[in-house]
């Protein structure tokens, strides 16, 4: 798959490139494009350059405005004929996408604010087919603790570290029990964003091939402990 704009922003490379792999790896499988299903996924941010490369996409978001803005940007990078859309929470999935019929889906930045982490992961885990896998992103609670400590908010960290703030916050070990729990096995576990919320936006515009550095990097560190374990969100790739 071609890297986009968005696939080589530091924020999101190490997202990308899990996906990459994993879109690659079944394509020199089986060769057909890949049902992508995203949950929570807003205005397209995945699912357009997903679709831009071939896959069919399904994105199910509770937003209309968001879904608005993903059928606007479909149109105009002319992909709106792999992409449907339906409005819903995460939860709904099993009535939205026939069971065992995903070949990846997305849950980014959903486990923070659902009602109930674990129904969402079980609703995840349903829409997989066997052998296909799962791309969960959710906080990380110790560098919101570290964050707030340093900003000067000192009984916000606390929360966060006792696990009262919202929306929520997790740790390696927390996740990896809501996983292991939907009956899906963590395969690949990354740090997101360990230094790209860190690093002056003025030393990237300034310096020229800084961008491509910042991106190496992140890649770099992704799953290197203690880096991946303070980073401002973190990633799992887990398989039905």
């Amino acid at each position: 798959m071609p890297r986009t704009r968005t696939q080589a922003n530091p924020r999101y490379a190490v997202v990308w490139a899990v996906l990459n792999a994993e879109l690659d790896r079944r394509a020199a499988t089986d060769g057909a494009p890949a049902h992508v299903v995203d949950a929570g996924g807003g205005t397209g941010g995945f699912a357009v350059p997903l679709a831009k490369a071939g896959h069919r996409v399904t994105v199910v978001d509770p937003s209309p405005d968001a879904l608005a803005a993903l059928a606007r940007r479909a149109a105009e990078r002319d992909v709106a004929d792999r992409i449907t859309a339906y409005q819903g929470d995460a939860d709904d999935l099993p009535n939205l996408v026939e069971p065992g019929t995903a070949d990846v889906v997305l849950c980014h930045s959903v486990l923070e604010v659902v009602d109930d982490p674990a129904r969402t992961l079980a609703a995840v885990a349903a829409a997989l087919r066997p052998g296909g896998c799962a791309s969960v992103l959710v906080a990380n609670r110790v560098a919101t603790v570290l964050a707030r400590a340093l900003a000067g908010h000192f009984g916000q960290a606390q929360d966060a570290l006792s696990g009262d703030l919202e929306p929520r916050r997790y740790d390696l070990e927390a996740l990896a029990a809501l996983v292991t729990k939907a009956g899906l096995a963590p395969e690949r576990w990354h740090g997101v964003r360990v230094l790209a919320d860190l690093v002056p936006g003025a030393v990237v515009d300034v310096e020229p091939d800084a961008l491509e550095a910042l991106v190496a990097l992140e890649l770099a560190l992704a799953e290197r402990p203690p880096y991946r374990d303070i980073a401002t969100q973190l990633h799992v790739l887990a398989r039905r």
